[in-house]
């Protein structure tokens, strides 16, 4: 008899302690501390948590915006690295399955920044070191694109458990590409976007396309959105009232779970700290497949097919290595080296 995992989820809406990692990451490790405490046994953290988000790319012309990326770049973490240990050892200590946005520092080069979501097993183990495909409008002026090859959903004792980070959620192609290896758990990050214009409301556009994928998907999706603290206001605004103004706009940032149906398990945060719980129960996902499901008998493969380029991108292929040859640098991560010598 099949039995499906049925289990707590939490979504954090936190600020990070902006662009400074060491304590970013010790706040995390509290807050999987605290959600664990509630018997959550999957923890769901935002897009680029440690240690924070380029404001500045869209409060600042990219020449003033330069020395931040310099910051940024400096703050960023090495994956692996002492920070990822210390999430992993959170992880395995509490016997949870954590999810996490970092900014990833490039190890080939001093100007190469990977917006990453980690996902890590309750046992601390690396599972899965995803960076995101394409940055998104502003964001270009600080992150490098990822590859297709960290697209990929992981077995764990929860789920199969895919991710994306913020406009991702938007791409049909790359959600498709999850769903079609068996997911059963989204994880979604994002940040707060007080930046984008007026008329746009980014906690409906994180309902929107929380409930678009869940319902489309017939899976469960757990959607988590950092906040901007009195600090970071200081910090990226200054005495520019326009921009303080700005980064205080209401309704940025939307955290849940979300059901095959498409619904909400328990009524979301919005704007205010927090973590919100919800159940998820995978058993619920069945009966809604047998409706819709468009990685099995609701599509056409004969007619519609997707291709996924998994192979690793890197910027040098060195042949004909001489014997004496220095290896090439270490991977950051289960990405493949920048240099790979044949």
């Amino acid at each position: 008899m099949l039995e499906l995992p049925r289990f707590t989820a939490a979504a954090v809406q936190h600020s990070p302690v902006f662009l400074d990692p060491a304590a970013t990451v010790t706040k995390a490790v509290g807050l999987i501390e605290e959600a664990a405490g509630h018997g959550a046994s999957l923890v769901a953290f935002p897009e680029v948590f440690v240690p924070g988000y380029p404001y500045w790319n869209w409060t600042m012309n990219p020449v003033q915006g330069s020395p931040w990326f310099e910051k940024l770049y400096r703050a960023a973490i090495e994956v692996p690295g002492p920070e990822v240990a210390e999430l992993c050892a959170a992880a395995r200590r509490h016997g949870t399955t954590v999810v996490i946005g970092v900014n990833e520092r490039g190890r080939h080069s001093l100007g190469v920044i990977y917006n990453t979501v980690l996902t890590i097993s309750s046992t601390g183990q690396l599972l899965g070191v995803h960076r995101k495909l394409v940055p998104t409008w502003a964001e270009k002026l600080t992150w490098t694109n990822g590859d297709g090859s960290s697209l990929r959903v992981h077995d764990t004792e929860l789920g199969r458990i895919g991710v994306l980070a913020c406009g991702e959620n938007t791409n049909t192609l790359a959600r498709f590409a999850l769903l079609a290896q068996g997911e059963q758990v989204h994880v979604a990050s994002y940040i707060a976007l007080p930046v984008a214009p007026e008329d746009y409301d980014m906690a409906d556009a994180i309902a929107i396309r929380t409930a678009a994928h869940a319902f489309e998907g017939k899976l469960f999706s757990v959607v988590a959105t950092s906040t901007i603290s009195e600090e970071m206001v200081d910090t990226i605004a200054g005495s520019d009232t326009a921009v303080r103004d700005m980064l205080g706009r209401k309704r940025n940032a939307l955290s849940g779970i979300f059901g095959p149906d498409g619904r909400p398990v328990t009524e979301p945060l919005i704007d205010t700290e927090g973590i919100v719980y919800g159940e998820i129960d995978l058993a619920r996902c069945i009966q809604a497949k047998q409706m819709h499901d468009i990685i099995g008998h609701y599509n056409r493969f004969d007619v519609f097919q997707l291709h996924l380029n998994a192979t690793p991108q890197q910027p040098l292929v060195i042949t004909g290595r001489p014997p004496e040859a220095d290896p090439p640098p270490a991977p950051g991560g289960p990405a493949v080296p920048p240099a790979e010598w044949e």
